[in-house]
């Protein structure tokens, strides 16, 4: 990552660990939840969605962590609403992948937004996990909604 790139991730990173998105409680009660916790670093979150006409209307998320695992958090509930389970699963899957991967890169028909930037946290290995809670927890909750059944707790040493 270059500098101007090292720069921008910082900002993304600040800029959604003091305004984290997603922290109002939803105005229903949920259609999907799952809890997750990362034991490496101790970050810990519940992650909430209200689901309507096929989609995600709403997430509301409450990070007790690192502000990585914070600023991941908040990217996820900007980016999950307005899209179906199917696309939030895509999303997830991808980032984890990319997390993964040599060259980080998400593909662009994903509209990852932020999380793009995110992946940059690659260069710290001990800081992916605290990126990939949120995503793993919300794969979870997407399970148990599709099962009908509670989510089984989401861990990032699984």
């Amino acid at each position: 990552m270059n500098a101007g790139m090292d720069e921008l991730y910082r900002e993304v990173i600040l800029d959604h660990h003091r305004s984290p998105r997603g922290r109002e409680p939803l105005p229903g009660p949920a259609d999907a939840r799952a809890e997750g916790k990362n034991p490496s670093c101790g970050d810990e979150l519940t992650l909430e969605l209200a689901c309507a006409g096929g989609a995600i209307t709403d997430a509301h998320v409450e990070c007790r962590g690192c502000a990585i695992a914070t600023a991941s958090s908040s990217i996820l509930a900007e980016l999950v609403a307005g899209r179906t389970p199917e696309q939030a699963r895509a999303l997830a899957e991808a980032f984890r992948t990319a997390m993964h991967s040599p060259d980080g890169a998400l593909a662009d028909e994903l509209d990852p937004g932020d999380l793009e930037v995110l992946t940059g946290v690659r260069k710290f290995p001990a800081r992916v996990k605290c990126a990939l809670l949120p995503w793993i927890t919300l794969l979870s909750a997407l399970d148990a909604e599709g099962e009908g059944k509670p989510a089984a707790p989401a861990s990032t040493e699984a």
